[in-house]
């Protein structure tokens, strides 16, 4: 097979012919139709981002494709159906806490490396090994558009923050970090679970008006300013009524300052989930006041990823309609064009704007 490798951080990504990855029992091999190029990866595979990936390596998270081979535990999957493959993959031998790694990206802790170290590359590449409990069926028709269908990548993880929070139908959401890529599924996917309005905060008037004419009234714009507690106060009164939650995306370039403003408009007995990167390349700590969040009640939340069950649920609320792909702008490279797909990727990172690989040409 041909794939794009990461041979060393800071070069240019090689493609180059590979083996062909074989599957074992408790796997399933996948043609890559169409994997995701996410707006920071070139960040990744420069080292900027710290990624404990170890090259050489084929990186890439998550894909659209077909299945060319099933395992013997596989009971219900097929060779030749259409399928997601979801990063996210599970160490077996601990079901409490289990080791994490996203498959060809990053991973948690010595166990998680250890699991990056059996399922080493990812889906920038012809074909990809995935286990059996990460391949999820498809709908038809996202064989008919699988680039598009890709964005699965970051629709998963914004579902499982709300999942992580429990939004419930007719609440009133806050998306910190709403006019980012990964916000702004958020505000999509909200709304889809059935919000009642969703508060948009963030600093680019464009993106905010883009939201606004896209979502209509559930959608609350708010410009920031800068100012901690005159952001919280335009936040607060944006809302129109008490704020049920708060889900944290922003990227680890913005200020633990932004973070902890628009935590602290969540009502008494509120929700806030933290999913984003504040923190993670430097920077303060974000500070919650100890008596805010005990007198109040508030649950405070950390979410990496998602669990399992939220494949299911995003796909059928993609299925259904309810959460739209066809506005989306959609920029597909092939494999070939990888470094120029990833360079796109991180000059177009606003909100639904997708770049994808389509790696297969069989």
């Amino acid at each position: 097979m041909r794939a794009a490798v990461l041979t060393r951080f800071g070069a240019p990504l090689v493609v180059r012919e590979a083996p062909d990855p074989e599957a074992g029992g408790g796997e399933v091999l996948v043609e890559v139709l169409a994997a995701a190029v996410a707006p920071y990866a070139a960040e990744v595979f420069s080292g900027e981002r710290r990624y404990p990936l170890v090259p050489p390596v084929v990186p890439g998270v998550g894909a659209v494709g077909r299945i060319v081979h099933v395992g013997p535990d596989a009971t219900r999957l097929r060779v030749g159906d259409l399928v997601w493959c979801d990063p996210t993959v599970r160490s077996r031998d601990d079901a409490l806490t289990p080791d994490i790694t996203l498959q060809g990206w990053s991973s948690r802790g010595e166990g998680g490396a250890r699991l990056a170290e059996h399922l080493h590359d990812g889906a920038f590449a012809e074909l990809m090994r995935v286990p059996t409990e990460n391949v999820f069926p498809l709908p038809a028709a996202a064989g008919e558009d699988p680039a598009r269908w890709a964005a699965l990548t970051v629709h998963t993880i914004s579902y499982g923050g709300l999942l992580a929070g429990g939004l419930a139908a007719g609440e009133t959401l806050l998306v910190s970090g709403a006019t980012g890529n990964l916000g702004s599924s958020a505000v999509a996917v909200a709304l889809a679970m059935g919000a009642g309005r969703v508060v948009a905060p963030g600093r680019n008037k464009a993106v905010l008006d883009l939201l606004a004419d896209r979502f209509g009234p559930r959608l609350r714009p708010v410009p920031l300013s800068g100012d901690e507690a005159a952001d919280r106060a335009a936040m607060s009164a944006a809302a129109d009524g008490p704020i049920d939650m708060v889900i944290d995306l922003l990227p680890p370039s913005a200020p633990s300052t932004a973070s902890r403003a628009a935590a602290m408009t969540v009502r008494e007995y509120g929700r806030v989930v933290l999913m984003g990167g504040v923190g993670m390349l430097g920077g303060d700590d974000l500070a919650l006041p100890y008596p805010w969040i005990m007198r109040n009640s508030i649950t405070v939340r950390g979410q990496w990823m998602y669990p399992r069950t939220a494949n299911v649920g995003v796909i059928r609320l993609l299925a259904s309609g309810a959460l739209e792909l066809a506005p989306e702008r959609v920029r597909s490279f092939d494999l070939d064009a990888v470094n120029d797909a990833v360079a796109y990727a991180a000059a177009h990172g606003g909100p639904f704007d997708r770049t994808s690989l389509t790696p297969s040409t069989r």
